[in-house]
C-alpha cells in the first residue's frame, strides 16, 4: 500500500473510531449535485495514475484521483474512448467521481451507463478494509456484482481507490445531422427511427426562439453513416465544428442551460421518462424541455417549489423528476423533497448502507437528507 493509500485509510479508521462524517471528494465537479455537503474533505486527488492498459484487450485501470480529462486523452492516442460520454461540467472531474456519480453523457440511450463499463473495483469500506470486486474481464462475477453497485452510490458505500473499465474503439464513421421540427415531431421520428437498423447515438432535441431544432449524431461503420445520411435526411453539420457543441451539451454549457444564469430562482431538473413518452404538459413557470436520450431525458427549468408538480407528471408519465442542480447554495437541494422512494428499494439502500459503511461516515446526506 502506498503513502497516499495509507493515509487515507488511517483517516478512515480514525473517522470510524470517532463517528466523524466524512465528505468524499475528487475535483469537486459535481458538488453542485447535491442534498447536503457534510464532513471533513478527503481529497482522492492524491490517488493518480493509470495503473495498467491493454489496448488490444479494451481494458484499462486507472487510481481514483486520476483526471478524467487525461484518461481520456490517452485512450484517444490509441483510437479507444469511453463510450458513455461521462461529463466533465468543470476543470478537474476525476475517474472515481465519474463512477461515483454515474452520470452519463447524450451517448447513454444507444451505448449503456457508466455501471454498463465498470468491470472492477478497489475500495474502502466503512471499517477502514480494502475489499477488491470484479477483476478486468467481462466474466468475472460470482455472486454479487459489487463493482457495478459502486456507480451511481456518490461515495454512500465506500470510496472508491482503483476502477477498471472496458472501452471500445472510437467508431469509423460519424455524422450530426440537424432538423428543424416541433417536439412532437421529433419525438415521433425519434421512436421510429430507435426501431430501425440504423447507427444513432446521441440526440438533442431543443428550442430557441421559438423555433424546435433536433439534432441527431450517427456514429459506426463508414457505410451505415453514409447510408442513415441518404435515408433520414436533414441538414448534415461540420463534425469538427459540431463536437464542441455536442461536449457542451454533454457539460451542460449550451446557451439553454446558461440562461438560467440570469435567474437564480430557476432550478434545473432532470425527468427520467420512456422514450416513447409523449410531450409533457409542463405546469405554468416552468420552462424547456431540452430533451435528450432520444426522449428518454428531459431537462426542464422551474422553481424548486414546481417539485411535486413535476415529480407527480413524470411518475404520470412512468419516470421519476428529481432537481439536478440549484444556484443558490450546494445546501440549497436540501430543501427540495427527493421523489418518494418505494418501500422495498428504501429498505434495500439502508442495508445496502448498513453492510458497507455500517457508522454511516461517508457523505451523510448525499442521496437523502439528513434528519
Amino acid at each position: 500500500m502506498d503513502s497516499a493509500l495509507s493515509q487515507i485509510t488511517a483517516r478512515v479508521r480514525a473517522a470510524v473510531a470517532d463517528q466523524t462524517p466524512l465528505r468524499l471528494r475528487g475535483g469537486g465537479s459535481k458538488d453542485f449535485h447535491a442534498r447536503a455537503l457534510t464532513g471533513e474533505v478527503v481529497d482522492t486527488r492524491e490517488l493518480q495514475g493509470v495503473v495498467s492498459y491493454e489496448p488490444s484487450e479494451l481494458v484499462v485501470t486507472a487510481r481514483a484521483g486520476t483526471s478524467l480529462a487525461e484518461l481520456q486523452s490517452l485512450l484517444a492516442d490509441h483510437g479507444q474512448c469511453l463510450a458513455f460520454d461521462p461529463p466533465h461540467f468543470s476543470q478537474g472531474a476525476t475517474v472515481g467521481g465519474m463512477v461515483a456519480a454515474g452520470l452519463s453523457g447524450p451517448a447513454r440511450a444507444s451505448v449503456g451507463a457508466v455501471r454498463d463499463y465498470v468491470l472492477g473495483v478497489e475500495i474502502l469500506n466503512g471499517r477502514a478494509e480494502l475489499l477488491r470486486f470484479g477483476g478486468q474481464v467481462m466474466k468475472n462475477v460470482a455472486g454479487y456484482d459489487v463493482s457495478r453497485l459502486m456507480a451511481g452510490s456518490w461515495g454512500t458505500l465506500g470510496l472508491i481507490t482503483e476502477v477498471s473499465l472496458k472501452v471500445l474503439p472510437q467508431a469509423p464513421g460519424e455524422a450530426t445531422l440537424r432538423f428543424e421540427c416541433s417536439q412532437a415531431q421529433a419525438l415521433q421520428w425519434l421512436n421510429t427511427w430507435g426501431g430501425q437498423p440504423l447507427p444513432l447515438n446521441a440526440s438533442c432535441w431543443v428550442e430557441d426562439a421559438g423555433k424546435g431544432t433536433l439534432f441527431l449524431r450517427l456514429r459506426g461503420a463508414q457505410a451505415a453513416v453514409q447510408s442513415a445520411c441518404q435515408t433520414l435526411g436533414g441538414e448534415r453539420q461540420d463534425n469538427a465544428q459540431v463536437a464542441a457543441d455536442w461536449d457542451a451539451c454533454r457539460d451542460h454549457r449550451l446557451p439553454w442551460f446558461n440562461d438560467r444564469l440570469a435567474r437564480p430562482e430557476l432550478a434545473l431538473w432532470r425527468l427520467s421518462v420512456p422514450a416513447q413518452a409523449p410531450v409533457l404538459a409542463l405546469p405554468e413557470g416552468a420552462i424547456g424541455p431540452l430533451v435528450e436520450w432520444h426522449g428518454a431525458l428531459r431537462w426542464v427549468q422551474a422553481p424548486r417549489s414546481l417539485g411535486p408538480a413535476l415529480q407527480a407528471l413524470a411518475a404520470r408519465a412512468g419516470g421519476t423528476a428529481q432537481m439536478f442542480h440549484a444556484e443558490a447554495t450546494p445546501v440549497a437541494a436540501a430543501h427540495a423533497a427527493p421523489a418518494p422512494m418505494q418501500p422495498a428499494l428504501a429498505a434495500l439502500q439502508a442495508r445496502l448502507q448498513q453492510a458497507f459503511d455500517p457508522a454511516g461516515i461517508f457523505n451523510p446526506g448525499r442521496l437523502q437528507p439528513l434528519a
